[in-house]
C-alpha cells in the first residue's frame, strides 16, 4: 500500500511511502483485538475499591440483647451486617485486574487494528517536523491544513518530541505517541492515524520486519 507524503501545509511533497503488507495488510483477528483492548483497560483500573467488613467497623462487641425470650431473632454485636452501620458482607477488596497476554497476540492485535485503519483510508503520512516551542495554535493549524480538524487524531512520532507533545496536550481530540509504544486501543480510538515519515520505519522495527 502506497501513500503520498504530505507536508505541514497539507500539500503533496511528491514522495511516496510504502506501508508494509505484513503490518497494514494482514488478515485481521477481532478476538486478538478484543483481548488486547481488554488487557489495556484492565491494566488502567486502580483496583482500590474497598468496603469495611464486620471486623473493621467501629462499634461495641457486647451482645445487644439476651439470647432468648425477646420474641425476635437472636443477635450478637451491633457490627452485624443486618444492622444499620454494620459491616458489609462479601464487599469489594483491593485487587489487581492485570492479566498476561502473549506478545504474538498483542502484535497480531496491533497489526489487525492498523489493517482496519488502512482499509478505511484513515491513515496519512506526514513528513517529519518539529516545533521550535510548545504552541497549541500550531497543532490546531496543522490539523486544519490536513483537513482533520473535526476528527479525533493520533500522531505517531519516530521519537520523543516534547514540543509536539506539549502543543497537543490541551487538545482533547489529539493524541501523540511514539511508534515503539503504539497500542491497539489508541489505534482504534482515533478516527485518523497520522504517521510521521520516520515513524513508519520505527513501526517496522517494532514488529521486527
Amino acid at each position: 500500500m502506497e501513500l503520498n507524503v504530505l507536508n505541514k501545509e497539507g500539500k503533496d511533497t511528491g514522495r511516496k511511502i510504502t506501508l508494509h503488507e505484513g503490518i497494514f495488510g494482514v488478515e485481521p483477528s477481532d478476538h486478538a483485538i478484543y483481548l488486547d483492548v481488554k488487557q489495556y483497560m484492565a491494566n488502567k483500573r486502580q483496583g482500590t475499591h474497598k468496603t469495611k467488613e464486620r471486623a473493621e467497623v467501629t462499634g461495641s462487641t457486647r451482645k445487644i440483647k439476651k439470647q432468648k425470650g425477646t420474641g425476635t431473632a437472636r443477635a450478637g454485636d451491633i457490627k452485624s451486617p443486618i444492622f444499620k452501620g454494620g459491616g458489609t458482607v462479601f464487599g469489594p477488596r483491593p485487587k489487581s485486574y492485570e492479566f498476561k497476554l502473549n506478545k504474538k497476540v498483542k502484535q497480531l492485535a496491533r497489526k489487525s487494528a492498523l489493517t482496519y485503519k488502512a482499509r478505511e483510508n484513515s491513515i496519512m503520512v506526514l513528513e517529519d517536523f518539529s516545533l521550535e516551542a510548545p504552541k497549541t495554535n500550531e497543532m490546531v493549524a496543522l490539523k486544519s491544513n490536513l483537513q482533520i480538524a473535526d476528527k479525533k487524531s493520533l500522531f505517531v512520532l519516530p521519537a520523543e518530541n516534547n514540543n509536539i507533545y506539549l502543543s497537543s496536550r490541551n487538545l482533547q481530540d489529539v493524541s501523540v505517541v511514539i511508534a515503539s509504544e503504539l497500542n491497539t486501543y489508541q489505534i482504534l480510538n482515533a478516527k485518523t492515524i497520522v504517521l510521521l515519515e520516520g515513524s513508519v520505519k520505527k513501526i517496522e522495527e517494532a514488529f521486527k520486519l
